[in-house]
Formats: structure tokens, sequence, C-alpha cells
């Protein structure tokens, strides 16, 4: 983003490779082409700590109609797996 060529996404990004002003942009288009690519499962590396980015991360989830539903990747807490429809 920002440098004029799209990103490809496979089923995995993690956020800490993006400002924060770029993660909604980058979780949106994340989630499109997955479901374009027709995947179900995908993962969200956000971090650990107060985890901002991670709370920020489930109010698009809520908001996006690909979404089916979403948790923590097992004990890892600084990632999240997102089911899609």
């Amino acid at each position: 983003m920002g440098n004029g060529e799209p990103l490809d996404f496979g089923d995995e990004c993690d956020l800490h490779h993006f400002h924060p002003r770029d993660r909604d942009a980058v979780v949106s288009e994340f989630i499109d082409q997955a479901s374009v690519k027709g995947l179900k499962r995908i993962r969200v590396i956000h971090g650990k700590g107060k985890s901002f980015a991670k709370h920020r991360l489930y109010e698009l989830l809520r908001d996006n109609p690909s979404v089916k539903s979403w948790g923590d990747d097992g004990p890892n807490w600084g990632a999240t797996v997102i089911y899609l429809k």
C-alpha cells in the first residue's frame, strides 16, 4: 500500500508490517482477497500486549459481511484466526 503496487496476500497477514493508519484498509483488502480466492480460514497477526490492533481488528470483523467467526489462534493470543463464509 502506498507504493502503487497491489499486495497479494496468502492466508496470513502480519499487521506489524503496516503503519497503524493503513491497517483498516489492509485488513479489508486481505479479507476481500481471501474471499475471492475461496479461502475459508485466514490468520491475522496483530501482536500481544495491550493490543489495540487486536481490538480494532475485532471491530472490523464484526462489520465485515464475509466473516463468519473468529477467535484467538489457540494459545497464541497475538494472532487471530478468521473463518469466512
